[in-house]
């Protein structure tokens, strides 16, 4: 089914749990923890992008496009989902990724290339190279007679953000109390879609390291949403990066080490993994009561788990290398 704002890709509402066992391990009270399970969207082995896809795709499909091409990580979720909603729906999927070529293609490369996506090695670049390289790539194709669209650095983009405002809307009718969102900021329309229907108050996210300005950035697009936004006013914390974006913090491997032992739920080094460590810290120093309700975005991010180099640091006692 599709409609003028969007193609269907995923599997919405997705639901709502109770997590009761990792509220009191983290200071929390009986029934204050919600997590929203937006990891179980259903393309391509799920996470939130697929949300954003459905209305980037549909605006590329608008365009007349029949190439999708974009960029990320070695181990991106968001070029993994490109890629399963490319081969839902007939497109030829282009990504330009930062590094090099790895002989073991695990985690979300091995399903970058399952799903049909070319990929193109950009090298040791920044963010910014890298949007020149997938620019490059687009004159390219359209020299050689294809329509290609450049969906933004992990589907945030106005339309990006506003498939977060749909999330915000489908949270409300859910659960009809206040709650405080919490969640991974990486490419930063996740955050800016909820902010842009919840309020700056309802909202705490944790910066991944993933861009150089996660206040700004998000700023930006919940501008673009809802028509002005005070980037001092985000709640934003910035104490969970460690050494760096690709690199298992300590605090994160304990997060998701408890995640997966008190509910069974797994979290990824990246993004959620981070996210929830940032909860627990912003319980323990008082900036999230422990009375009050807590709703947990888990936006996905497995298979990325099982393509980090420093996975195995995860299990107690066996160290990386």
């Amino acid at each position: 089914m599709t409609s003028a704002d969007r193609v269907s890709l995923g599997t919405f509402p997705t639901p709502q749990e109770r997590a009761d066992n990792l509220a009191a391990a983290i200071g929390l009270g009986k029934g204050r923890l919600w997590i929203k399970r937006d990891d179980l969207t259903g393309l391509g082995a799920g996470g939130n992008k697929v949300r954003k896809l459905e209305r980037t795709v549909a605006a590329a499909r608008r365009d007349g496009a029949d190439v999708l091409v974009t960029i990320g990580a070695a181990q991106s979720n968001h070029a993994r989902l490109t890629a399963a909603a490319g081969a839902r729906l007939g497109f030829r999927v282009i990504l330009v990724l930062a590094g090099r070529p790895d002989a073991a293609q695990t985690g979300n490369l091995l399903l970058d290339s399952l799903f049909g996506a070319e990929l193109r090695w950009a090298g040791d670049v920044d963010d910014e190279a890298l949007e020149e390289k997938a620019a490059d790539v687009a004159a390219e194709l359209t020299r050689a007679g294809a329509r290609p669209a450049v969906i933004p650095f992990g589907g945030s983009n106005r339309d990006g953000a506003l498939s977060y405002v749909d999330a915000a809307r489908e949270l409300r009718a859910q659960l009809s109390e206040d709650t405080t969102s919490v969640v991974a900021v990486g490419s930063g329309g996740t955050m800016a879609g909820l902010v842009a229907e919840l309020g700056t108050e309802r909202v705490l996210g944790v910066h991944t390291g993933a861009v150089r300005d996660p206040r700004g950035v998000v700023a930006r697009l919940v501008s673009h949403v809802a028509g002005g936004c005070d980037a001092s006013a985000l709640r934003l914390r910035m104490d969970q990066v460690g050494a760096g974006y690709g690199l298992l913090a300590e605090g994160t491997a304990a997060a998701i080490r408890l995640a997966a032992r008190t509910e069974g739920i797994v979290l990824d080094p990246t993004y959620t993994g981070r996210a929830l460590a940032g909860l627990i810290a912003a319980v323990r120093d008082g900036e999230v009561r422990g009375d009050a309700s807590v709703v947990f975005w888990h936006t996905g991010g497995l298979p990325g788990l099982f393509g980090h180099r420093q996975a195995a640091a995860l299990i107690e006692g066996v160290t990386a290398h």
